[in-house]
């Protein structure tokens, strides 16, 4: 059985993007445009992984990392950020609010997020 991957981006361009990325590894997709949706998604049906934006209408993917690191349903969870901020700021802030990997949007996004899943275990 495929694991299933929550993908929490705005960007419906983006987000078709990023899932057919991971549709190409054998993982099956949900995708939330949101951070509250995202939790909830996240609450109501664990996933094995979450892939989360930084920028997000009504609540940042800092904000939702951390809610989701303080619940005990979705701690253990792991929480890659792929954003367009690249600061070291940001990477510092991603990674303090629990992220497991924080990953530029860059030409390399893609690779990237695939050897962090097979770090992870995600992906053999």
């Amino acid at each position: 059985m495929a694991l299933e991957v929550l993908l929490v981006e705005d960007s419906r361009t983006q987000a078709a993007q990023i899932k057919e990325t991971l549709e190409s590894v054998g993982l099956k997709v949900r995708i939330a445009y949101d951070g509250p949706d995202g939790i909830r998604e996240a609450l109501e049906n664990p996933p094995a992984l979450i892939v989360l934006d930084v920028k997000l209408p009504s609540m940042d993917g800092f904000q939702v990392c951390r809610r989701l690191k303080r619940n005990p349903t979705t701690q253990d969870i792991p929480v890659i950020m792929l954003t367009e901020k690249t600061s070291a700021k940001a990477t510092m802030s991603g990674l303090h609010a629990g992220a497991d990997d924080y990953i530029p949007k860059d030409i390399f996004a893609s690779e990237h997020l695939i050897s962090t899943l097979q770090e992870l275990g995600v992906l053999e």
